[in-house]
This record gives structure tokens, C-alpha cells and sequence, in this order.
């Protein structure tokens, strides 16, 4: 019996470049006011035509999610009601299309994520780290990544129920032990509210784009953080791991037999890392086989929280649960021929 890998057939939609923090290791942003934002007219072209692919789980192009992940227009800023109101009329968009939404867009105000909550399978905010200290190097010109800020975030994420994803960065300068204060946090919001559906351990590697370059996680550090997380997350959190971003398919392999068993969105391409092109899903496909792996798509919503939603939301989420089911159904006839 090949134990299941699951992953998210998914398209990134990006309402703006432009964000006010300036980390050293970035290489999504634009300087503010400095890139055109996307309008709900070229978002519907877009999302048209992906919803003309045929629904085949072996081509990534055909997506199920779409992830709104935005750059920050300031809390202060005169625009920032209308980079919010953009967001929500794209997650509004794609639903109305038939896909289902999951915006990432740095810290948000509660008002924010209760509006967004309507439009939103799920959504998600990275902890990176939560030492302090790196507010004195990588962070040091990113206001909004205060350890405080992105853990009042998590915590008014379990208090609206909204299935939420978040995770750690790799190798920024932070320590193994930081990693178990983060990780511990993570575990103590989920002990209350239930509400972490996964946890991505993301390795730094670094892109031509950021200012700093930095040093790149190795797969030996990555590894060691799998094990920890696994040791320390509640079993019900999903570990994830980008595997475009890991060197070496042994590591990758090491990682999922050590207890991660999820390979986040796959796409067209990586919109926060453009110098690590997603593997095809054959290539994982093979390779995750011969190791006595399934590779198998998901929803952007676990199973577990689809009674956390509701109205529209949870009537898109109903119908590709039925298509999942079909697919399951099929791939196990195949596995039954080989």
C-alpha cells in the first residue's frame, strides 16, 4: 500500500508587487507606488481561461486553489482600503469562477480577515521566525514582521475560524532553539482554537533578486527541522515541504519518511522563489513512487474544517470534494491493473 503525498493544484494571483517592508532575503517586491496592480478585468481573463483547461490531476496549469498572495500596502496608507477591497473582489472573482480562494497577504486587521473569512476557503501567514533578534538583521526594514503582530494574526485566525496555514523560513540567521519557540507557539494557538491546518518549513535559498544574498538552507538543517516539528506539532498538523526548493530527491525522500506528507501548491511557477522552478508532477510522481509514495491533490481546505465554513464557500468545497472522490476512485483501479 503506497502511502499518500498530497499537494494543491494551484495558480497564484498577485494583486500587487508593492510592499512596504523590505526584507533581505526578498525576491517577490516592488518599491511602493511602483507597480500597477491587478484589475478584476485581467483577473477574469486569467481565471477564464484556466477554467477552460481540462480537469487532468497530471497537469499542474489546470488549478483548483487560487492563492491571492499580495505584497503590503502600509495599515496607515491612504490606498490601503482600496489594495483591500481589490483583494477581496479577485477571491470573490475566482469563487464565482469555481475555484477556491486562499489568500496570503501579510498581517491584516480583524475586520480584514472577518470580510475576507466570506470569500476565503482558507488562508495563511508565515511566522518565519519569532526571535527578536532578527529585527536587527533580515527584518530589520520590515515593520510588519514583529513576532507579536504575526501571532495576534494566527490567534484572531482561530477566534474567526478560518482554517489557516502557516510556517517557518529556514536558515535566516536563526538558531535550532528559536525554532522550538516558534514551533511551540504554533502548538499552543492550535491547542486552543484547532484552527492550524498546516505547517510549512520553508529552507531559504537565495534568488537573484533579493538585496542580500545570503547563505542557502542545506537539506541536513531542513531535515533536522522536520524532525523537530514532527516531535513537537500536534499530529493533526500537516508538515509541508516545498520540494523545489530542496537539492537533493534523497532529502526530499528523507523528509517525507521522517514525517512531513505534504508538497504545498504546485503551478506554473513559484511566484515568491522565480529562480526554483516547480518539478513536473511526473518527476514527483516517479519519484515518490519508487520510494512506496501516492502523490495525490487536495483542496486548500483539509477535510476536518469544511464544517468550519460556510454559504458559497462551502458549496464550492462540496463539489470538488466529489470530483476528489471521483479521482481517488480512479487512481485505485489503476493501482489495482499495475
Amino acid at each position: 500500500m503506497l502511502r499518500p503525498i498530497t499537494y494543491s493544484p494551484a495558480y497564484t494571483l498577485v494583486p500587487t508587487y508593492e510592499c512596504f517592508n523590505r526584507c533581505t532575503y526578498c525576491n517577490f517586491r516592488a518599491n511602493p507606488g511602483e507597480d500597477r496592480w491587478l484589475s478584476t478585468d485581467q483577473a477574469r481573463q486569467i481565471l477564464t481561461q484556466l477554467g477552460q483547461l481540462t480537469r487532468d490531476i497530471t497537469k499542474p496549469a489546470a488549478p483548483i486553489e487560487i492563492l491571492l498572495l499580495s505584497g503590503e500596502v502600509h495599515p496607515r496608507s491612504p490606498r490601503r482600503q482600496a489594495w483591500f477591497q481589490r483583494i477581496y473582489d479577485l477571491c470573490a472573482l475566482a469563487l464565482e469562477l469555481g475555484f477556491l480562494p486562499h489568500t496570503n497577504a501579510g498581517p491584516l486587521q480583524f475586520e480584514e480577515m472577518q470580510a475576507l473569512k466570506q470569500v476565503n476557503v482558507s488562508m495563511g501567514l508565515m511566522l518565519e521566525q519569532l526571535t527578536p533578534k532578527l529585527l536587527e538583521t533580515v527584518h530589520r526594514h520590515a515593520p510588519s514582521k514583529q513576532p507579536q503582530t504575526r501571532l495576534q494574526q494566527l490567534a484572531w485566525a482561530g477566534q474567526l475560524g478560518i482554517p489557516f496555514t502557516t510556517g517557518l523560513l529556514l536558515g535566516i540567521g536563526e538558531t535550532a532553539q528559536d525554532w522550538q519557540e516558534t514551533l511551540a507557539a504554533i502548538a499552543s494557538l492550535h491547542q486552543r482554537y484547532g484552527h492550524i491546518q498546516e505547517v510549512i518549513l520553508q529552507p531559504h535559498q537565495p534568488g537573484q533578486q533579493q538585496p542580500d544574498l545570503g547563505q542557502p538552507c542545506d537539506d541536513r538543517t531542513l531535515l533536522a527541522a522536520v524532525k523537530l516539528a514532527r516531535e513537537q506539532l500536534p499530529a493533526d498538523i500537516t508538515l509541508q515541504i516545498p520540494p523545489n526548493l530542496v537539492k537533493d530527491p534523497t532529502a526530499l525522500i528523507a523528509c517525507l519518511k521522517t514525517g512531513a506528507s505534504d508538497l504545498g501548491g504546485i503551478g506554473p511557477w513559484d511566484e515568491v522563489n522565480p529562480d526554483y522552478a516547480h518539478h513536473s508532477l511526473a518527476q514527483l510522481r516517479t519519484l515518490l513512487r519508487s520510494h512506496g509514495f501516492q502523490l495525490r491533490p487536495r483542496l486548500p481546505v483539509y477535510p476536518a474544517y469544511d464544517e468550519w465554513l460556510g454559504g458559497e464557500v462551502r458549496s464550492r468545497v462540496g463539489v470538488w470534494r466529489q470530483w476528489l472522490r471521483g479521482e481517488e476512485g480512479r487512481e485505485g483501479e489503476e493501482e489495482k491493473i499495475e
